[in-house]
């Protein structure tokens, strides 16, 4: 997590802030701003050029897939959103409602970079997504980092991460977005995690997640992007360099947009945000439209193909910033027909798990064991957002139609 900057404009708040261990706690900044144009807003949308949407719609915009979104809620009302989203599940059970300023805010960011279809006429207007005919299925399983129930979580539902894996697996997910993770010092694999991770994946769903926003903090390992099989998202600017936030790690796959993002909130306002979460968005919104694409591909040979493809790839092939490069949707769609033909599989971890895995401690002497006690925390959701930046034209709320 990152202290919010105050406008897109002037230098950026680059504070370091604490570290969160308290279990399934989300973090989610907001700074109260001035009004602006709302029809500026697909001209900040930068990120959707730079994974080449267009290309990949002339295919698909994700219509049949289904995207879990495991957040804090999604504002399901939402003129950018309303008609993809599903009715959720939610497995926190106490904390912040709808009409609360601590409700929903950063999952309804997600799903809007995800699957947003904007509004008014000819849907011209708001935020479009990556995906922008998926559906979104809410589970709520962190509360808002301004959420005054959170200091229950701790006793109350430590296990929600991983039975909302499991729910979202048994309840028609294609793709699972947890743009959330523990990249504290003390943050530790879960085995109940890591067994939900896997339930999914042999159920035939992809699992994303933020790489972490510790590239300013020690780079610590973050969970639930560590997990054999989940695809990890990293972050970079508009101009394709790394985002200094941005964790670098074995378990890097790809990068994705996660700098001056554009996102929506449930108080009908646009913000500007920056962080890992936004990149795993990205990515999740990508493997919806590689499915919808190309319907018989696993998840092994989903995760292949995204890596595979990537765009800008480092001069190694792959690093620990970037992973294999930036997320190429289109692609990766061009290439899964031969991919559903070849049948390729990763099998660096055998039957059980697929993809390059963690290298040996002698490789990698500051990663934390895998055999340390299964004991810890889920931390803070990782995007930290800034300014308002729109409020409609005249300070006009958006709503459908206008």
């Amino acid at each position: 997590m990152r202290h919010p900057r105050p406008t897109a404009a002037r230098p950026r708040a680059r504070h370091a802030a604490r570290a969160l261990v308290t279990v399934l706690a989300a973090s989610l900044a907001l700074l109260q701003g001035g009004p602006a144009w709302a029809d500026g807003i697909r001209a900040q949308q930068w990120g959707l050029e730079a994974v080449h949407t267009g290309d990949a719609w002339r295919t698909t915009k994700g219509n049949g897939i289904t995207v879990a979104v495991l957040d804090t809620g999604v504002d399901a009302t939402h003129p950018d959103v309303t008609g993809n989203v599903l009715e959720g599940k939610d497995l926190v059970g106490f904390g912040a409602g709808r009409g609360d300023g601590s409700w929903a805010r950063h999952g309804t960011a997600m799903a809007g970079i995800i699957a947003g279809h904007g509004h008014g006429p000819g849907n011209a207007d708001g935020v479009l997504g990556v995906a922008p005919e998926a559906k979104i299925l809410p589970v709520r399983v962190i509360l808002e980092d301004g959420d005054p129930a959170r200091k229950k979580a701790r006793d109350t539902r430590g296990g929600a991460l991983a039975d909302g894996i499991r729910w979202a697996a048994d309840h028609g997910a294609d793709v699972i977005n947890l743009s959330l993770g523990d990249d504290s010092k003390s943050a530790h694999p879960e085995a109940a995690e890591d067994a939900a991770v896997q339930y999914a994946l042999k159920k035939n769903v992809s699992v994303v997640a933020s790489a972490g926003n510790g590239g300013e903090k020690g780079d610590h390992i973050s969970y639930p992007a560590a997990y054999p099989g989940v695809i990890a998202a990293t972050a970079v600017d508009r101009y394709g360099a790394r985002s200094s936030f941005s964790t670098r790690r074995w378990y890097a796959t790809v990068c994705a947009p996660g700098d001056d993002i554009v996102l929506i909130d449930p108080d009908r306002r646009y913000y500007e945000g920056w962080g890992t979460s936004a990149a795993s968005a990205f990515v999740s919104g990508s493997v919806a439209l590689l499915r919808a694409a190309h319907p018989g591909l696993d998840p092994a040979a989903i995760k292949q193909l995204i890596e595979k493809t990537a765009a800008d790839p480092p001069g190694t092939g792959r690093d620990d910033s970037r992973g294999y490069g930036l997320v190429d949707p289109a692609a990766a769609i061009e290439a899964g027909g031969a991919a559903g033909r070849d049948d390729p599989r990763v099998t660096a971890y055998g039957k059980k798990y697929f993809g390059p895995g963690p290298r040996t401690e002698a490789e990698h002497p500051l990663r934390t064991s895998w055999a340390s006690p299964v004991a810890g925390t889920l931390g803070a959701a990782l995007l930290a957002t800034s300014v308002l930046l729109w409020r409609g034209r005249r300070g006009r709320r958006s709503r459908p139609g206008a």
